[in-house]
């Protein structure tokens, strides 16, 4: 059997094709065949890596009562978060309002006009343990919309009211409070840091790299605890099994304190942003090890990821081999067959691979145990890896993201200024160009492209991940179309998406759907959120190429974003980072005149610095002895202009 979701292009969607429950995508169809037989809609949100979305899926839409249950009193709808994340944000909103929670699979019962009116995320088959089962929840619902839909349909109305109500509220904070929030912020991420493993907060326990970087920010500013914290958890994230020690490349989050046992996928944009973190722990530490690690990432994302026209897959599933993990899994056996027995004990030693195992009867090959952490038995990973992959194949997402092609490019670009070596760069470019030429048409972008086929025209954080990535590889190679296009793209942003009322940037912009709600994303996810990275990018064009309407946007959004930040400071990590900068403005460097091997200059440029380059003279600014001459601003004072070989002593 083959329902609607055939002819779509989503790896998510293309899952639940030949499920006998009669999928539709979301679109007019579904709702106006909802209207006509008067049923309510099931949406079911998830994407293609999501392991409780493959267990609700074998649980429940794979089976044919549960079909027939859903085909006879609902019109059912499958939607990929990704491609889709303003249906996604509208109704987690939801979600999290009425229940207190939320995650994936995200189900949702809908009216034919789209309003939500009972939300949940997995839901077991059959109820067990106090979980109320799909099957009988299905049930009280179709019978509830037949003799008790009023009732349902206040309470959609009372939470859909005050989600409206928040969001049109503007949430300005008091004048002068910016390093207030900043140090509630640190001190928040103090009480909860763990002290032990890193991290922070109790398990499961993210990534959350652009806390590492505010950390890592406001140590080089100010001092205090920021850096052990970012060290700490650097380290502890890459000692226990989330790093992948075999293939590279970090998992999606960790189910333990210790960073042992990983949710097994493997997101693009977490590798992207840890690649960041990394490379960031690694110019203000020059502690090798976080080079080592960054590269590793690197190579994991070149290999397994980037497609054969220069952009980058979405990510590697969790489930395969039979099973949640079951790829990544080694006996003390196994590595012996492929090692011998001499290299196989040793590798078993110092990776904990034993006979009892540390999840579901095998070994998650990890460093909690070793004694040191130094690269001494990478010439065993080859074979071990060429192993892995002839037992079992890993699913990959192979949609390619604008936003999160963006964010690998802005780390390929601060790798290659770490590591000074050009592959780096020369990925990012080409990934740009890919960009470029498929993913934006007359400055509009677009989601996802999968099959040469085009998703649906670009959210906010589609463009500022592009425009992120523009300024990165401006950085990188001191390019001016680079800036011009990242001015560009943000102005189209401002255009499509501000909100001229109340400040901050919606999600979806005047190019997309109506929902029912325009969602206004501000706090910090597993990654940054749209509005915090626009903030960054605004404040970056600030310096680098000012522009009057501009710089009243970027003071509107960071007033907005204090307003929201005021509510739970740690959470807004990435947006404090960008307020920092707008208060301190970093080291600046202006050039004057021609720049030679702009490759050179840009590796030579501290990580926090903001370098304009003028091609001729302008008020101010003087060749010096009709040489090319360098500004250097910093710490609240500029110096006397230098040539380039005194300017580059500077940062020798």
């Amino acid at each position: 059997m083959r329902n609607h979701l055939a002819g779509e292009q989503s790896p998510y969607l293309l899952q639940h094709a030949e499920n006998p429950v009669d999928w539709y995508p979301w679109g007019e169809a579904a709702f106006d065949r909802a209207r006509a037989e008067d049923k309510p809609v099931f949406l079911s949100i998830g994407y293609s890596t999501c392991h409780w979305c493959h267990v609700m899926a074998h649980e429940s839409f794979e089976d044919p009562d549960i079909a027939a249950l859903l085909n006879d009193a609902f019109v059912s709808v499958k939607v990929d978060r990704e491609e889709r994340p303003d249906v996604d944000a509208l109704y987690m909103a939801f979600c999290m309002a009425f229940t207190g929670s939320g995650g994936w699979p995200l189900s949702v019962f809908l009216t034919p006009e789209r309003k939500p009116f009972f939300a949940g995320t997995y839901f077991p088959k059959t109820s067990r343990r106090g979980a109320y089962g799909f099957r009988e929840l299905l049930g009280l619902i179709r019978d509830r919309w037949r003799d008790g839909r009023e009732e349902l349909l206040s309470v959609s109305e009372e939470i859909t009211d005050a989600l409206r109500c928040a969001q049109e509220t503007p949430s300005d904070a008091a004048s002068g409070d910016g390093q207030a929030l900043i140090d509630a912020a640190l001190g928040q991420l103090a009480r909860r840091f763990d002290a032990v493993y890193g991290g922070f907060g109790a398990a499961p326990k993210f990534p959350m790299p652009q806390i590492l970087l505010f950390l890592l920010q406001q140590y080089e500013k100010h001092g205090g605890c920021g850096l052990a914290m970012a060290e700490k958890t650097l380290l502890g994230m890459y000692r226990g099994g989330l790093f992948d020690h075999i293939g590279g490349g970090f998992s999606r989050y960790s189910t333990d304190r210790r960073w042992l046992v990983p949710h097994f996928e493997k997101m693009l944009y977490d590798n992207a942003l840890l690649i960041l973190a990394y490379s960031r722990g690694f110019a203000l530490t020059k502690n090798p090890l976080f080079l080592e690690i960054a590269e590793k990432t690197a190579a994991y994302v070149l290999t397994e990821l980037k497609s054969p026209d220069g952009g980058f897959y979405t990510a590697q599933d969790a489930d395969s081999g039979g099973g949640e993990g079951q790829f990544y899994l080694f006996s003390p056996d196994e590595v012996v067959s492929v090692l011998g027995k001499r290299d196989g004990q040793a590798f078993c030693e110092r990776f904990g691979i034993t006979e009892d195992g540390n999840f579901e009867g095998k070994s998650i090959p990890n460093l909690l145990g070793a004694a040191a952490l130094s690269a001494d038995s990478d010439a065993f990973l080859p074979p071990l890896r060429a192993y892995r992959k002839s037992r079992a194949a890993l699913p990959t997402d192979d949609k390619i993201l604008t936003a999160q092609n963006g964010l690998m490019i802005a780390a390929l670009c601060a790798l290659y200024r770490v590591s000074r070596k050009r592959p780096y760069l020369d990925a990012a470019r080409r990934a740009e160009r890919f960009l470029e030429t498929s993913l934006s048409c007359g400055g509009t972008l677009f989601v996802s492209i999968r099959n040469g086929r085009r998703g649906e025209k670009g959210f906010l954080d589609d463009y500022a991940g592009y425009t992120l990535a523009l300024l990165a590889l401006y950085d990188a190679t001191l390019e001016r179309a680079y800036l011009e296009r990242a001015a560009q793209t943000a102005d189209k942003a401002i255009r499509d998406f501000f909100d001229r009322e109340n400040g901050g940037f919606f999600l979806s912009g005047a190019e997309n759907e109506a929902l029912v709600l325009r969602s206004k994303e501000s706090r910090d996810g597993a990654s940054p959120s749209g509005n915090s990275w626009m903030t960054y990018c605004l404040g970056r064009l600030s310096r680098l190429a000012p522009d009057e309407a501009r710089d009243a946007c970027l003071a509107r959004q960071l007033a907005f974003q204090s307003g929201e930040a005021a509510r739970d400071p740690s959470g807004h990590a990435m947006f404090l980072t960008a307020l920092s900068d707008a208060l301190e403005p970093p080291a600046s460097v202006t050039v004057v005149g021609a720049v030679e091997d702009a490759a050179e200059l840009a590796c030579a440029v501290p990580w926090n610095t903001d370098v304009r380059v003028l091609a001729s003279p302008e008020e101010g600014y003087r060749l010096k002895d009709g040489q090319t001459a360098f500004y250097v601003c910093r710490g609240g004072r500029c110096l006397a202009p230098v040539d380039r070989a005194a300017f580059l002593a500077m940062f020798a």
